[in-house]
């Protein structure tokens, strides 16, 4: 860590809805603030817990800065909500760049409607459903998901555990 980052802090994980997560204090949001250039949008930090590295991004929730916390990097630090770890965070310019799946891309290029309604879809839909299709090990399930988006896009089918989209672009279909 930079000899510029404020000391590591102790916070307590806490939980909103499901997420659990710890407030970063002022100290470390100025500092993440400078080094980032920017106070809004989401930060791309590198955090250590109980000296346990990893990536995450620091985001803005109800007007209040939050680092969550999922369930691996609570496991492998060894901690739950309600206990309380030792934190340090420093910015990570490490290009998180996400690529669409080049079968991916060709069937969006190919089916102009699924393409429109995908390009009108939230980034975080967007980015879940490339990651999904990434993720895959085999061409014949990277083959068969792709069909399952196109399909999912259109309105037609399940996919990643949510019903089809449903778009005034397909609902005359």
């Amino acid at each position: 860590m930079d000899n510029k980052n404020p000391l590591s802090f102790t916070a307590e994980i806490k939980i909103i809805g499901i997420n659990p997560f710890v407030f970063v204090p002022e100290a470390y949001l100025s500092y993440l603030f400078e080094q980032a250039g920017k106070e809004k949008g989401k930060i791309p930090v590198r955090i250590k817990i109980d000296g346990h590295e990893f990536k995450q991004t620091l985001v803005k929730y109800a007007g209040a800065w939050r680092l969550y916390l999922n369930t691996p990097m609570r496991k492998t630090a060894g901690k739950e909500v309600g206990a309380k770890a030792l934190f340090e965070i420093e910015l990570d310019n490490e290009d998180r760049t996400i690529t669409v799946h080049p079968k991916f891309l060709e069937a969006l290029t190919k089916n102009i409607v699924a393409k429109a309604i995908f390009d009108q879809q939230p980034p975080y839909l967007q980015l879940e459903i490339i990651r999904y299709i990434n993720h895959l090990k085999t061409e014949e399930s990277i083959d068969r998901n792709v069909k399952k988006a196109i399909q999912f896009l259109l309105g037609k089918e399940r996919f990643i555990g949510r019903e089809g989209i449903k778009s005034s672009t397909n609902a005359n279909d």
